[in-house]
């Protein structure tokens, strides 16, 4: 007698292959005295379960060490001057639906022990999908989403910019089960 017992799973994916492309910025285009925001981008993720499961999705900052802050993803470092960080990158949830209902974006900062709406993810905040006044993430079977990318150059003035400089932000969105 043969087989495998397997676990029932969720699968993430996200267009464009997850990538956001900023393109060629002329430096002669950035702030000096204040952060560059670019053009908000626009990804779909969608979850596909095998049946409706509990879970939750983590930020995970590959360019921790080149983050302005707790709340912000890094942009990466300037490769001429890895002293210097380029920027922050902001996550948010908008127009979510699981299971074809809307849902309200849920945030923990306890590793899922408590819950607050909130569509801002901050690096290594579980981000949980629920219906409309619910207190904790429900199961869930399909989940389609906006995630919204936000990307900031910090001022001109702060960066060594006489030699073409590559932005460099990865995040690896985790799906944790709860």
């Amino acid at each position: 007698v043969t087989g495998r017992l397997t676990p029932d799973a969720c699968h993430i994916e996200l267009s464009d292959q997850g990538t956001i492309e900023h393109g060629e910025i002329p430096t002669y285009q950035l702030n000096a005295h204040e952060p560059t925001v670019l053009a908000s981008q626009m990804l779909t993720l969608t979850v596909l379960c095998a049946r409706p499961m509990l879970f939750a999705l983590v930020g995970i900052d590959n360019r921790q060490d080149s983050s302005p802050s707790a709340d912000t993803f890094g942009l990466g470092v300037n490769i001429h001057a890895p002293d210097q960080a380029l920027g922050a990158v902001t996550l948010s949830y908008r127009a979510t639906l699981g299971d074809l209902q809307p849902m309200q974006v849920l945030a923990s900062r306890d590793n899922g022990e408590t819950w607050r709406p909130q569509a801002n993810a901050h690096p290594h905040a579980y981000m949980g999908f629920a219906p409309a006044g619910a207190r904790q993430p429900d199961f869930i079977s399909q989940l389609f989403t906006q995630l919204w990318v936000d990307t900031a150059i910090h001022p001109a003035r702060y960066l060594t910019l006489d030699q073409e400089v590559p932005l460099d932000g990865s995040i690896v969105l985790d799906l944790r089960y709860l």
